[in-house]
């Protein structure tokens, strides 16, 4: 039972960071290398996809995206979808998509003479669901060194959530000290009592034997 229980919490502390990982903000330093757009055949990764509810593209089975081609700081290739997120899931409340894909356009680079960027995003990048991060905005760093910058929204809303779980953890343990353990407490030892009764009756049945 306990390794039940162990189970079901981890299982739900792991979404919870998944949730978080995936939705809140991250920041990228990268050196933008081209930018295209292309059809979307949209199948059972579409939830990662974002949908503007004010034009139906959530709707629709397939559309243009586009898409900003870079490479980070560390060397590594990464491609970011850009995308409006409306008034949808996550809040970021984007509708600059156009004005995003001119940015990262006008700030395309080469090797020989490279322009760092600080690219801020949300999601995930997975080759196998074919699912790309959402750029959300684009401002030019000295260089690949660069800081990211302290991540104050993150540390705001994590911090507040730490809160919300902490009190309604400290409420729901008030609630089962009063409530539920003298109930817990009065039927195990009701337990404890029919079954000292039924020993009695068996001993004494073995005894009249």
């Amino acid at each position: 039972m306990r390794i039940v229980k162990w189970v079901f919490w981890i299982t739900v502390w792991v979404l919870i960071a998944a949730f978080f990982h995936y939705t809140l903000p991250q920041t990228d330093i990268v050196r933008v290398t081209d930018t295209y757009e292309k059809r979307i055949d949209f199948g059972r990764n579409s939830i990662f996809w974002s949908g503007s509810a004010s034009d139906g593209a959530g709707q629709s089975v397939n559309r243009d995206v586009f898409f900003i081609q870079t490479r980070r700081a560390k060397g590594d290739v990464m491609v970011y979808r850009n995308e409006d997120t409306g008034w949808g899931w996550p809040p970021y409340f984007k509708f600059d998509t156009a004005n995003l894909q001119a940015e990262a356009a006008d700030a395309r680079s080469t090797t020989g003479a490279p322009e760092y960027y600080a690219l801020k995003h949300y999601g995930w990048r997975s080759e196998l669901l074919s699912i790309y991060p959402n750029a959300i905005s684009l401002r030019p760093v000295e260089g690949p060194e660069a800081g990211k910058g302290l991540p104050i929204l993150n540390i705001i809303i994590l911090t507040l959530f730490a809160a919300v779980v902490y009190a309604i953890w400290v409420r729901w343990r008030r609630f089962r000290r009063a409530r539920l353990d003298p109930r817990i407490e009065a039927l195990e030892d009701d337990i404890a009592a029919r079954r000292g009764r039924f020993a009695r009756w068996r001993a004494e049945r073995r005894a009249r034997k």
